[in-house]
């Protein structure tokens, strides 16, 4: 079997379960490669040496540039702020590495585009490039795609989505790099609605072509961490709000907030169609209800679907039926898919094309609520 190196950029919240699930891929799935751990990066070698030990990394370093050069390395892995996305992404494809960046693929349309075209050019040299949207491989939710895909509910009309958490209900909460725009790009824009813009185009098979939103900021300033005393303002939005058409013609609404009191991460989607609806709520993250239109009325209801069977997407290497799985197992088996296109050459999904036309639909948000939320339509590039 072949060895791809890893090399890890960033060692916070992300960092850490990027290490688990490459900790634990190979172990429970049959892959056509065997990854392994070789170095974590970090900015500060004090702080990356005991992460590297903790989280089963061979090797720790200060400098991600020069681990690009290094010949056991095969893939990076790019869990940092997304102020350097496009730095570290665009070295490593040029040096010949494949790429797993972390959502959202950039803070800008700009540094997004950039990206897109490194990974453009670096497929046509067999290296590959993929975006971390990992909501897409919950089981139920790899479901709920294929149930569309075989027509189950007809013609899509429309899609509700939110993503609402509360970490920042406290006014006095630190002013952490996330509420800093030229660290973030924006808010819950792109933290949050990232997630659920990818998913929703995920589910239906289809692009946003338009949006109309509203963004808002509800605390200006916060305290400094390293000077609780002072305060520092607030440069991204803490919540967002948008309409949005699809390229077939349906409708989606849109909601991602820091601010919905009572909510630690409640990522909710419903597709509903001429035939069907699914509806999905990450709080009960192995369940899928579904509602088939074409039953009789005296018999028909949403029916609950517990995503847990070998016949479901990826449970065929887990546990047996009803043994659920929880938030760190997305990220494992994008890791499998990832693995896999690269041993076998073939397109990651989603790729950083697709990543941009994420980061085009966040910029059309903001442009929209620029201008009181007229209808905006997002860029298209050269299609």
């Amino acid at each position: 079997m072949n060895t791809l190196g890893v090399a890890l950029v960033g060692h916070a919240f992300m960092g850490a379960v990027h290490s688990q699930a490459w900790r634990t891929v190979g172990r429970v799935f049959d892959l056509p490669a065997r990854p392994e751990r070789v170095v974590l990066c970090g900015r500060r070698k004090d702080a990356a040496a005991p992460a590297a030990a903790r989280l089963g990394w061979h090797e720790c370093s200060d400098d991600w540039k020069s681990v690009l050069m290094r010949d056991d390395v095969h893939i990076v892995d790019i869990c940092t702020p997304g102020d350097s996305h496009a730095e570290i992404a665009i070295g490593a494809l040029e040096a010949g590495k494949h790429v797993l960046c972390e959502k959202p693929l950039a803070n800008s349309v700009a540094e997004a585009e950039t990206m897109a075209e490194a990974a453009d050019r670096a497929r046509r040299n067999g290296i590959l490039a993929m975006v971390g949207f990992n909501y897409r491989r919950v089981p139920a939710l790899a479901l709920a795609r294929t149930l569309v895909q075989q027509g189950r509910l007809g013609r899509i009309r429309q899609v509700r989505a939110n993503y609402l958490q509360d970490w920042l209900v406290d006014p006095q909460a630190p002013l952490s790099w996330r509420l800093r725009a030229e660290r973030a790009g924006s808010g819950a824009l792109g933290d949050l609605a990232a997630h659920i813009v990818d998913l929703a185009q995920h589910l239906v098979g289809e692009e946003i072509v338009a949006v109309s939103g509203s963004v808002e900021t509800f605390v200006g300033e916060r305290p400094l961490p390293e000077d609780p005393a002072r305060t520092g303002a607030v440069t991204v939005d803490d919540a967002a709000l948008f309409t949005a058409r699809f390229r077939e013609g349906a409708l989606g609404t849109f909601e991602a907030t820091r601010y919905a009191t009572g909510n630690k991460n409640g990522l909710r989607i419903e597709v509903n169609g001429s035939e069907g609806s699914l509806a999905f709520d990450f709080e009960s993250m192995n369940e899928l209800a579904f509602y088939d239109g074409t039953e009789p009325a005296d018999v028909a209801g949403f029916r609950r679907i517990l995503a847990t069977e070998p016949q479901h997407p990826y449970l065929e290497a887990w546990y047996p039926p009803g043994h659920v799985l929880g938030y760190e197992h997305t990220f494992v088996h994008e890791l499998r898919d990832f693995i896999t296109a690269v041993a076998e050459r073939s397109t990651p999904s989603p790729d950083f094309a697709a990543g941009l036309h994420v980061q085009r639909v966040l910029d059309a948000v903001q442009r929209s609520a620029a201008q009181h939320s007229r209808w905006t339509p997002v860029f298209q590039g050269d299609r």
